[in-house]
């Protein structure tokens, strides 16, 4: 997978100038959280929002990065016995990923994902993986899908291993 391109879209860091006014991806807390906090989140360096810049400006969705840490025993067997005995792992959260309602059915989802995963892969601070937490049925479909593996004891949260994102854009 080479860097993700999709025409005359981009993604950028969320600033002022983004109006995110008409934003509604039909999910409320991921709604208020983008018109309310998120730019509060930036600036207080708790969560790095990007959007995606439609063609006219407009925003057609969003997602959030942070840096955040897993526990061994949270992780698969089959995973810890090849990694080092530290009591925290480092990892990246992809807190939130939504796309308005408006914009669905043309892969935008998948699109503002491959940018969030090869943002992290590039990032030099290091991560063992990116985890997220499914909000709901649809959002757990959508990353097991994408390959994101189940901790053991907690069903909607998910991890892919930096190691198999970095194959995805060899």
């Amino acid at each position: 997978m080479a860097e993700p391109s999709h025409g005359s879209l981009r993604v950028e860091a969320l600033g002022a100038h983004h109006d995110r006014t008409s934003f509604a991806s039909g999910v409320e807390p991921l709604d208020r959280y983008f018109r309310n906090q998120a730019g509060q989140d930036a600036r207080k360096n708790m969560a790095a929002p990007f959007v995606l810049v439609l063609a006219d400006g407009a925003i057609g969705g969003y997602y959030t990065l942070s840096s955040t840490g897993v526990t061994l025993a949270e992780l698969p067997v089959e995973i810890t016995r090849r990694l080092p005995r530290y009591p925290i792992i480092p990892a990246t959260l992809l807190g939130r990923l939504a796309v308005d309602q408006r914009m669905r059915g043309r892969s935008y989802g998948r699109f503002l994902l491959a940018d969030a995963l090869h943002r992290a892969l590039r990032s030099e601070i290091a991560s063992f993986a990116v985890v997220v937490d499914a909000k709901d049925a649809a959002a757990l479909r959508f990353y097991q899908r994408e390959n994101f593996l189940p901790f053991p004891d907690q069903p909607t949260k998910l991890f892919r291993p930096m190691a198999d994102i970095a194959r995805l854009f060899q």
